[in-house]
């Protein structure tokens, strides 16, 4: 599964912070664009998995589980 998100990065002294406005919480930060956007995408990451077992603890057994594709 493929997902975009925006990322957003501002220079503070020597280190890049970035957030995502679509994943609360998400942060990242480094010496470098690309090692902060890659701090990010492991935050988003571990943000969406805690909060996929979050929403599923307590769904009924007989509950149907299937996915839905945003365009």
């Amino acid at each position: 599964m493929r997902n975009q998100f925006t990322a957003v990065f501002e220079r503070d002294g020597k280190w890049y912070v970035g957030y995502c406005p679509e994943v609360p919480g998400a942060n990242g930060q480094g010496k470098t664009i690309d090692e902060c956007r890659a701090n990010l995408a492991e935050a988003v990451k571990l943000i969406l998995e805690d909060r996929r077992e979050d929403g599923l603890r307590g769904v009924p057994a007989d509950a149907i589980r299937d996915t839905v594709t945003i365009e």
